[in-house]
This record gives C-alpha cells, sequence and structure tokens, in this order.
C-alpha cells in the first residue's frame, strides 16, 4: 500500500472505533492490529482465544499508537452480541465500523450426521450472530449519520465447500445475501454494508478443520500458487472500512482469493 494512501486511511480512521468480532485470531486479529496502526480505537471481541494471545495483540496495536479494549463473549448468544456492541460503544463513546468476522465451522459433519442441534449452532453462530450485530449497530449508526458494516463471508458461499462443511457454507451463503439486503435496506440511513470473501486462508481453522494433503491440493489449484494469509485480507477491509476511498461502495461482496475462483 503506498505511503500517499496509508496516509489517506490513516486521516480517515484516526479517531474511529471498530469492533472486530472473532478478533482473537486469523483474519480478525489481522483486521483488529491493522486498524489499530492506522489510529483506529479497536473493540477486539474473542471466544475462545488463547488470552496470552489476546493481550499480545492488544499491546501490538497500542505500541503502533491505538487503543484496544477485549470482550469476551459466546456469540452462539444473541444476547452476548447485543451486549457486546453496548460494552465496546459505552467504553469508546460510539461506533463507527462493525466487521462481523465471529464464526466457525464448528464439526466437518456429513448429511447423515447432521442433526438439529447442530444446525442450530452453526447457524446461531455464523448467521444469526451476524443478524443480531447489525440490528443492534443501525440505532447508533443512524444516530451518528452513517456507519460501516464488513461482513465476513467465505468462497465456499459460492462454491458448496467440501464434504462436511454444507451447513457452514449455506450460512455464509446467507451472509453474502444479507450483505446485498441490508445494503438497500440501510443506504438512506447513509450505512453501507460490503462483505469480504476469503478463499482458503492458512490460519488456525484450516488446522482444525482441514488436512495438510487437503490444503496442497487446494493450493496447486490456486494462480497463485499459495494459500492465503490472514493479511492477505487487511487491505479489503481497510479499503471498504474508508470512506474516503469506499464511500460509494456498498452491497459488494469481494472476493479475497488469489484467483481461486473466477467466475
Amino acid at each position: 500500500m503506498s505511503g500517499e494512501r496509508t496516509n489517506l486511511i490513516r486521516e480517515d480512521l484516526c479517531g474511529k472505533v471498530v469492533l472486530v468480532t472473532g478478533g482473537g485470531s486469523g483474519i480478525g486479529a489481522a483486521a483488529a492490529e491493522a486498524f489499530g496502526r492506522h489510529g483506529a480505537s479497536v473493540g477486539i471481541h474473542y471466544h475462545s482465544s488463547n488470552k496470552q494471545s489476546i493481550s499480545e495483540l492488544v499491546t501490538r496495536i497500542r505500541l503502533a499508537g491505538g487503543k484496544a479494549f477485549t470482550v469476551q463473549a459466546d456469540f452462539n448468544s444473541s444476547s452476548a452480541v447485543t451486549n457486546t456492541i453496548e460494552q465496546v460503544s459505552n467504553h469508546f463513546g460510539r461506533l463507527d465500523i462493525l466487521l462481523n468476522n465471529a464464526g466457525s465451522m464448528i464439526d466437518r459433519r456429513r448429511l447423515e450426521e447432521t442433526d438439529d442441534e447442530f444446525i442450530n449452532q452453526v447457524f446461531d453462530l455464523n448467521a444469526r450472530s451476524i443478524v443480531t450485530a447489525c440490528r443492534a449497530v443501525e440505532p447508533l449508526f443512524t444516530n451518528q449519520g452513517g456507519g460501516c458494516i464488513i461482513n465476513i463471508s467465505s468462497i465456499s458461499a459460492r462454491t458448496g465447500g467440501s464434504p462436511g462443511s454444507s451447513v457452514y457454507s449455506a450460512c455464509k451463503a446467507f451472509v453474502s445475501t444479507l450483505t446485498r439486503s441490508l445494503a438497500r435496506e440501510l443506504a438512506d440511513r447513509k450505512i453501507r454494508v460490503n462483505a469480504i470473501s476469503p478463499g482458503t486462508i492458512d490460519t488456525a481453522f484450516h488446522e482444525r478443520f482441514s488436512s495438510v494433503t487437503k490444503l496442497e491440493k487446494t493450493r496447486k489449484d490456486i494462480p497463485l500458487q499459495r494459500l492465503g494469509q490472514a493479511d492477505d485480507c487487511t487491505g479489503a477491509a481497510l479499503y471498504l472500512a474508508c470512506e474516503r476511498l469506499s464511500g460509494y461502495v456498498t452491497g459488494q461482496v469481494i472476493e479475497v482469493n488469489g484467483g481461486q475462483l473466477m467466475a
């Protein structure tokens, strides 16, 4: 990112408050750190991430000149989502940008292994929590004269994912469609809603849910011949959050996948 553009993003984000859900590791942690480096005050939600890694993330943000505040909560509960947003907005006095990143496949289960309890778990975390978060920030953003919502979808929203990920992939398709729907609904309140759709990103998610053999096969099929890194998604997040760069962008799902999906 050029120095001129970096300065423009910093000027735009400096003093703004960002909440990153699922910000304790992977894409969320990389985004939280990037926002902090650009002068934002960052609320970091996490659930099961190692507290030492959270502490180190907060330290890096503060050393870079940003501010950080952490909230631990299980987003399978809608009340935990609304409470997290309330805590962050109360702590910093406002909220300008919401990055909905919290999510997990929870488990790989083929159709015959999928029961109602599992469906509810996956849907509550990956879909319902995003609706709840968007609903909770809407009055805050409206009263402030606008705001920015960035949802994290997935390449599996369009490909259907691999065996055992059907419910998770369907939830990500829900997120992409919700993004476009809310972009239309909230535009008159000057609330922009966009999404980032990562491809195969080499994080703890795939350490848990994908084998080394599967990841290597995927890598060979990617035109750029590598798996993504969490930092590969931060440019899109900063762009979408920066009003001066993307103020005329809403309802978009930006694919970040090294060419893994071209359609």
